[in-house]
C-alpha cells in the first residue's frame, strides 16, 4: 500500500501524492519511511527530501521543519511541515550558486551563525539541483 505524502510550508503545499518511500534528513541522521511505519515525529535538518514512486524519484530541499508519520488501518501518511521547501526542478541553480558565494563573502567579513545557516541552505539547493 502506498504512502500518502504532503510537503507543505506556511505559504503553500509544495508537493502531494502517493509514494512508495520517503527519505528525509533529520537533525540526528537520515530516516526512511515505508508503508506501515510506526508513528514518528522528527525535527528536520536542512537538506534533501527524496520521494520515491514506482521507479521514479522526486526531490526537494527543505530548510528545517518537522516530519510526521501516522499509520491507521493500513494507511500511512507522511506530512513534511517545512519552514521553506523547494522542488529540485524549481531551483534556479545560478541564483543558488550566487547565494553561496554571497554568503561565503559575508562569512569572511564576520563569522555569524545566521550567515552560516543561510550558506548551508544555499549549498543544499546547489547540490540537489545538479
Amino acid at each position: 500500500m502506498p504512502l500518502e505524502v504532503h510537503v507543505v510550508t506556511p505559504e503553500r503545499e509544495v508537493w502531494s501524492g502517493q509514494a512508495t518511500m520517503v527519505i528525509a534528513r533529520g537533525v540526528e541522521g537520515e530516516v526512511g519511511i515505508l508503508s506501515g511505519h510506526a508513528p514518528l515525529l522528527i525535527r528536520l535538518a536542512v537538506g534533501a527530501l527524496r520521494i520515491r514512486q514506482d521507479g521514479t524519484q522526486d526531490s526537494a530541499v527543505v530548510d528545517g521543519g518537522f516530519l510526521h508519520v501516522t499509520s491507521q488501518e493500513g494507511a500511512t501518511r507522511v506530512d513534511v511541515l517545512a519552514s521553506r521547501a523547494e522542488m529540485a526542478s524549481d531551483i534556479d541553480v545560478r541564483a543558488a550558486e550566487y547565494r553561496v558565494e554571497e554568503m561565503r563573502r559575508r562569512l569572511e567579513q564576520r563569522d555569524d551563525a545566521e550567515v552560516r545557516a543561510e550558506l548551508a541552505k544555499a549549498i543544499a539547493r546547489v547540490q540537489l539541483a545538479r
